[in-house]
């Protein structure tokens, strides 16, 4: 049975009722965010939808598959007509371009995998969205993010979602504190089968809609297409080197490969054992590869990290981190540094860890903060080719 939130003083947690009090919501033509702006319009709140434009990129993807293109912003309109609330589209194409696409094509070609959902929360959503809603006259923003936000006795704090499958608080770990007491999300305490029943519940036509891609404008998975479109001659060749100096083949350009990758690599050793790509080297345009232990990485070097609550930061913490937005955070010590690094030593070692990703910072449930991973050494990195 799902359950319907009409409490129109606690729902937000803004200390006033919801009658009369502005609240923007961040639309993105899917059902979650749908279903936000359907429980804050249903309690009372008075709701403002905001959809971002964020690209029109014909000439690099198929737009009838992302989100904030297209048919998403053509269903976001369509939910707030069905509620009766005003609804708004924001050209931020450029702007999404040049902070989040292009730093997604440089990432690549520098060797890293990047995180672009990060980026574009940090860049554009938690920025410019946020800057619009202020401006709105909005007391908050709300999101479909499934995590939780909790006022504790120093500040607001940002926990992981309830359902564990569906927690996204490995991509906001780059809010700020300031940006984090004005946003909500309403959905942190939902199983996402509850979210569809509230949107049934509205008789909204986004309530089968499928999940949106995690990268949307790579909705096909073809990172390597997009990178060549941006970046034109990216697609540069090179060797394929055993961690021993053996060169066992050649590739058509390191932007094709990722750390951890074993499919696809259109090689083999007579004996038959598995390889692994454990080193890309944009420098010299070489894909390096070996077994898996080679992968082991104990030790992770961070920059740009951000603390969610600097009031309270020490220099060393022993906690958890998560390195992959799917995996469950693992015991890590961390030390940080001058000029926002910080380097994490796991208990145990990780495998297919990869300049450009994320570090994310927990306490049990709570989000402390996190970095981008700068290096990631292995175990065997004595043992690479120079």
């Amino acid at each position: 049975m799902v359950k319907i939130m009409t409490d129109p003083t606690d729902l937000l947690q803004l200390g006033k009722p919801a009658q009369g009090t502005r609240v923007v919501v961040a639309m993105s033509g899917g059902v979650d965010s749908s279903v936000v702006a359907g429980l804050l319009k249903e309690a009372g709140y008075d709701v403002v939808g905001l959809t971002m434009q964020l690209y029109d990129h014909g000439v690099a993807i198929n737009r009838k598959k992302a989100c904030c293109a297209g048919q998403d912003i053509y269903d976001a309109r369509q939910v707030a007509d069905r509620l009766g609330f005003p609804h708004y589209v924001l050209d931020y194409e450029s702007r999404f371009k040049e902070s989040v696409m292009e730093d997604f094509a440089d990432s690549y070609l520098a060797g890293e995998t990047p995180i672009p959902c990060i980026k574009c929360n940090q860049e554009v959503k938690f920025k410019d969205l946020l800057s619009t809603a202020r401006e709105l006259g909005g007391e908050a923003l709300a999101t479909g993010h499934y995590v939780r936000w909790h006022q504790g006795v120093q500040g607001t704090e940002l926990h992981r979602a309830i359902d564990p499958h569906r927690d996204q608080s490995y991509f906001l770990f780059n809010t700020t504190s300031e940006q984090l007491a004005y946003l909500r999300f309403p959905l942190g305490d939902m199983l996402k089968s509850e979210t569809r029943e509230h949107a049934h519940r509205f008789g909204l036509e986004v309530a089968s809609k499928p999940d949106s891609q995690d990268i949307c404008f790579v909705p096909d998975g073809d990172y390597a297409r997009v990178v060549e479109r941006l970046r034109p001659g990216a697609l540069e060749s090179g060797d394929i080197i055993h961690i021993d100096g053996t060169i066992l083949g050649q590739h058509q350009g390191i932007i094709q490969y990722t750390v951890g990758q074993r499919r696809g690599l259109g090689i083999s050793l007579p004996t038959g054992e598995p390889l692994y790509v454990i080193k890309l080297d944009p420098l010299n345009h070489r894909v390096i590869v070996g077994p898996r232990e080679a992968l082991g990485c104990q030790t992770l070097l961070l920059r740009d990290v951000n603390w969610l609550d600097e009031r309270n930061q020490k220099k060393e913490y022993s906690i958890q981190v998560k390195i992959r937005s799917s995996q469950e955070p693992v015991v890590a010590k961390i030390e940080l540094q001058d000029d926002r690094k910080a380097e994490v030593t796991l208990v145990s070692p990780e495998y297919g860890v990869s300049p450009g990703q994320a570090c994310v910072f927990y306490q049990s449930e709570r989000v402390l903060g996190g970095g981008w991973i700068r290096q990631a050494p292995t175990n065997y990195g004595k043992d690479l080719v120079p």
